[in-house]
């Protein structure tokens, strides 16, 4: 049985995690590296144990979570494709059980917005998980005369954190945003279509999902 200590540990997938978030780099996006792909992995895991789910499908969740991003590496086009295709013959190689395999794989490929969907638990997870990684943290680019519009709005947001609430069956994303770096709006005008497949994501788990900005519910 595949495990994230396997995981972790095997240093083909450490090595597309770094060479992909060079990549990245290179392109002028935010950090995709391993302080990403571990929230993402941690936070999916976190979200199907306290809905219930078995501790195996949270498992399968954070190496969906873990692996995600590793198809940046071939090209930020179809990323999602390409590190669902590239885990396939890592995970196969390493002897996966084929049904969790067709999981993980499952989940990867549909965690881009552009052609993302919540196929199943993991992959509704994933992305709840991926999507609300919005921080300051992630900015690489440290002069705010030459920030683009993701540098601002993430650099913007002073506070971030997403929370479950079992009773409410909700999931909000919580973020303080300075305004005077980056409007509200500009929020929305890039991550608009993050949300709405955040929203379906959590429809898929029987949750709703929330938006909270400088204290203001907005979803």
């Amino acid at each position: 049985m595949i495990t994230k200590q396997m995981i972790r540990s095997e240093e083909a997938i450490c090595t597309y995690i770094r060479k992909a978030d060079q990549s990245m780099a290179a392109l002028g996006f935010t950090e995709h590296s391993f302080a990403h792909v571990t929230k993402v992995a941690e936070f999916a895991q976190r979200l199907l144990l306290e809905l219930g789910y078995p501790e195996r499908t949270g498992e399968l969740a954070w190496i969906a979570g873990y692996m995600h991003d590793i198809g940046n590496i071939v090209n930020r086009i179809d990323h999602a494709q390409s590190g669902a295709i590239m885990a396939f013959r890592i995970l196969d190689k390493l002897g996966c059980d084929p049904e969790e395999l067709a999981t993980i794989v499952s989940a990867i490929g549909n965690h881009d917005e552009g052609t993302a969907f919540p196929v199943n638990e993991v992959a509704a997870a994933l992305i709840l998980g991926d999507k609300t990684d919005v921080r300051r943290s992630r900015v690489r680019n440290q002069d705010p005369a030459t920030f683009d519009i993701h540098d601002r709005v993430n650099f913007a947001v002073v506070d971030s954190s997403t929370e479950f609430d079992a009773q409410q069956k909700a999931v909000t994303l919580t973020l303080t945003i300075d305004t005077s770096i980056s409007p509200v709006m500009d929020y929305f005008e890039i991550f608009l279509q993050r949300m709405v497949l955040c929203r379906k994501a959590a429809e898929k788990l029987g949750l709703q999902f929330h938006l909270l900005i400088n204290g203001q519910m907005v979803l």
